[in-house]
């Protein structure tokens, strides 16, 4: 087991897990939602599987094309999820 396989499959358990977590916030709301931490897990997964797919000794091409759109696609939905929060929340001042 070498430092990177351990890497791509921690990378793998984390973006496969993210619907676990889907999944209970969903229960949780009564509704489908997707939470920030799904976004987070999304992002980290695709990055560390991507990894491993271009710095080990694997270096295949349908495992880095397979990991870089979900990671564009996860930073992009993560951006625009801290995005859309209010920078300074309101108060009610009495």
């Amino acid at each position: 087991m070498t430092p990177w396989k351990i890497i791509g499959l921690t990378g793998a358990l984390m973006f496969g897990a993210r619907w676990v977590v889907q999944f209970l916030a969903s229960r949780k709301a009564g509704r489908p939602v997707i939470p920030r931490l799904f976004w987070y897990m999304s992002l980290t997964g695709s990055l560390m599987t991507l990894s491993y797919f271009v710095f080990s000794n694997k270096q295949d091409l349908v495992g880095v094309l397979q990991n870089l759109l979900p990671a564009f696609t996860a930073g992009y939905s993560l951006y625009l999820d801290l995005r859309s929060e209010p920078a300074h929340p309101k108060h009610s001042s009495h």
